[in-house]
Formats: C-alpha cells, sequence, structure tokens
C-alpha cells in the first residue's frame, strides 16, 4: 500500500512542475468515512459486512435452530478514498482530462484495507464528441442518478453496480447525449465453472456491448439503454473435449430523475439476463449435456428489478429508497449446474429511509436498512423458477461519519 501512494506522490511531482507550462496537473479530493454498524442476523455480504447484499439464508443445526439468525457489530473505514483529477493541453484537436481515484476496500476479503482502483481513464473531449478510454462506471449504472443511500452497496443488488475497463463513446447535441460503450470485466465478473472471473468475457472475443440515449433538461434526466454480454464458460468439457460453446444474452434499462425543488425524485426499472456480474439476481445454467463428449449448452436466468429514491433537503437531509427484485427463471429447463447469483432467492426487497446531517466538510449520517430474501428450491423442470419459498429478513442499522478534503 504504501509503494502504491509513493508512485502517486511521485507521478504527481512533475504534473504540478509542468501546470504553468503546459496546462497539465492533478488537483486532489476525496474523504475519509468511518462505517458503524449493527446486523439483526448474518449476511451475504463483501468484506467483513461492509458491502450488503441480502441476508443470509436459514442453516439449521441437529436441533433446529437457525445458525444464521445471529446477529453481528463492526466500525470500518475501509470506504476512505482519494480521487485524482488530471488535466492536461489539447490533443488531436480535442480538449484532454483523466481520472484516477482508489480506495482502502481492498480486492477480496482477505486483502481488506488493500489500496484497490476504483477509476483510471483518459477522456478527448471535442465540441459534441467525447471517447473515454480506462475503467469507470458501467453504462449500466447511471452516474448521473444512482441511489444516494448511506450504505456502500449503492442500492445493490437492485441497482446495477460494476466498475469496468471500456472504451465509451458519447454524442451530445442539444439536451440528448448518445453513448455506446464496449466492455470488459476485471473485480466485478460473471460466475462459471471456474468460479467468478472474467476468463468467460474474454474467451467470447466479443466484448459487453451497449448502448444509450439521455435527456437532460433543468436538472431532469430521461434514458434508456440496451446490454449484450456473450460468455464462454468453457474451453474443454469434463470429456477432455476441446467446446467452443457460448451463451448470449440482451437487457434492458430504463430511468427517470425529477427535480422538483425541494425534491428530487429518481426511478429506474431494470430486465434483463445474466446480469450477476452487476450485483443483480440470475446468471445462467446447464440446459442440457452431451453425455458421450461433455458438451454442455445454457440457458439464461432473467430477473426484473425497480428502485426508486426521494431525497430532500440540504443542511439536513432526508431520504428513502425503496427497491424490488424478482427471479424470472431460465429460457428452459435445467438438468445440471447454475452459475449465477441468488439463484435460490424468489424475490428481493429493501425499504430504507436515512437522515443525514451536513456541516462544513464534515456529515453524519445514520441509515435503517430493511432486506428481505425469499429463499426456496429451484424447479429444474419448470426453466428454474424458484417455489415453496420462505421470507428471510435483515435490519441493518447503520451510522457513517465523512470528512471531505
Amino acid at each position: 500500500m504504501k509503494k502504491n501512494l509513493l508512485l502517486l506522490l511521485v507521478i504527481s511531482l512533475p504534473l504540478f512542475a509542468q501546470e504553468s507550462k503546459q496546462s497539465f496537473g492533478i488537483s486532489f479530493s476525496g474523504f475519509v468515512k468511518t462505517d458503524i454498524f449493527y446486523d439483526s442476523r448474518q449476511t451475504v455480504a463483501l468484506r467483513e459486512g461492509h458491502f450488503l447484499l441480502y441476508p443470509q439464508n436459514e442453516n439449521l443445526d441437529i436441533s433446529g435452530n437457525d445458525v444464521n439468525s445471529k446477529s453481528n457489530f463492526n466500525i470500518l473505514s475501509i470506504q476512505s478514498r482519494l480521487l485524482g483529477k488530471i488535466t492536461g493541453p489539447e490533443a488531436f484537436g480535442a480538449q484532454t482530462s483523466g481520472q484516477i481515484e482508489a480506495e482502502f476496500f481492498g480486492t477480496s476479503d482477505g486483502d481488506i484495507n488493500g489500496f484497490r482502483l476504483r477509476h483510471a481513464f483518459v477522456k478527448f473531449d471535442w465540441e459534441k464528441i467525447s471517447l473515454l478510454f480506462g475503467q469507470t462506471w458501467h453504462p449500466m449504472f447511471v452516474s448521473e442518478m444512482f441511489p444516494a443511500v448511506v450504505s456502500f452497496n449503492t442500492g445493490a443488488p437492485f441497482q446495477p453496480f460494476s466498475r469496468n475497463p471500456q472504451i465509451r463513446f458519447s454524442y451530445a447535441v442539444d439536451n440528448f447525449k448518445i453513448i455506446l460503450a464496449a466492455i470488459s470485466q476485471r473485480d466485478f465478473s460473471s460466475n462459471g465453472p471456474d468460479g467468478f472471473s472474467s476468463s468467460y468475457l474474454r474467451n467470447s472475443v466479443i466484448p459487453n456491448l451497449h448502448a444509450q440515449i439521455q435527456y437532460s433538461k433543468d436538472g431532469n434526466l430521461f434514458g434508456t439503454g440496451i446490454d449484450f454480454k456473450k460468455l464462454t464458460p468453457r474451453l474443454m468439457t469434463t470429456k477432455k473435449v476441446i467446446t467452443d460453446n457460448s451463451i448470449s444474452s440482451f437487457s434492458a434499462i430504463g430511468f427517470v430523475k425529477l427535480n422538483v425543488e425541494p425534491i428530487v425524485i429518481k426511478l429506474e426499472t431494470v430486465y434483463g439476463k445474466n446480469l450477476a456480474d452487476l450485483l443483480l439476481l440470475g446468471g445462467y445454467a446447464i440446459k442440457s449435456i452431451n453425455q458421450t463428449n461433455g458438451l454442455e449448452e445454457y440457458t439464461p436466468i432473467g430477473v426484473f428489478s425497480i428502485w426508486g429514491e426521494i431525497t430532500t433537503g440540504k443542511e439536513v437531509e432526508f431520504g428513502l429508497f425503496g427497491g424490488y427484485s424478482k427471479n424470472l427463471g431460465a429460457d428452459e429447463n435445467i438438468v445440471s449446474s447454475y452459475y449465477g447469483r441468488g439463484v435460490n432467492i424468489a424475490n428481493l426487497f429493501r425499504v430504507s429511509p436515512r437522515v443525514q446531517w451536513n456541516s462544513g466538510k464534515s456529515r453524519i449520517s445514520t441509515e435503517l436498512e430493511y432486506t428481505l430474501a425469499a429463499y426456496g428450491i429451484p424447479n429444474n423442470l419448470n426453466k428454474g423458477l424458484v417455489e415453496n419459498s420462505k421470507n428471510i429478513s435483515n435490519l441493518r442499522l447503520l451510522c457513517a461519519v465523512y470528512y471531505f478534503f
């Protein structure tokens, strides 16, 4: 971690030195954040419970007692981050800029407190066109209107959440913007026979493709987009036979943000298949296996998700977030393994009110997050639809203290 910080400082010094000659420099900002949270039961989460997705299913002991009903508590400061915004001279007739941002969230639970890259990109801006090369939010995460919840999950698993290396083209005219992107995977990846990995997308050769159109005016935003992804789960079958079988899927997103002073309203819906890499429910499963050569064919698992948020206030801010997600099952019946996230969950529900106090560079926030997961058994003969579900809930009380710089 010390080496990474030293490298960042070494890089920044010559930038400051050249600023007067080439209008080239870097400015730093960020925040220190400490989260204090209590959960009423064990949860499916990342980094010692910090990034909460949903409550864990029942785990019964020999007497029928639910082991996962045990509550827990933690204090962490790993969301603290550092952002460097880079400005530079014109190149190829475009205004150039860049951004690099990192935090102490680590890349795995074993790397908690590790210095992790969040964003790193260079951007070329012409009059109406811009080109971005590097890692930043997936276009399904609409940065102009994501949920402003206190929890680091930022509305996941109802809101798509992923940062990806990508090439992004944007064309803006009047109040409209068109976005086209070719995307790979890194920290957020798809599931498969070898666990979560970017190899399934890489071996497909075709990147994740996205197209989106937005309309914005007077603080209001409307938009819709479509997403395509192709995965190649195996290069060789369990019978030691080469294979190139793949699975393709489409997804769609629609969103609206209304700025009606003193209230801001946000609403977003997602319908798609094989979206586990975006921290949503679903994925894919095996629909057939050739018993002679082991060749597998796959079927995607769909999900419908919707969330909304209403906020008001500045020095004292009040907000209310609500989300619902439903497992829609697969396109065809299933004969073997599921690869995804929450494939034994029929639906999810969350409601989380919050209050935030802002003063100068400081903020104190508190949020009550109630999440309910309907766990059941996927029926392979009914396209993997989850049946005989039982509601399992978790109540999280979260307090956070920020200091911005």
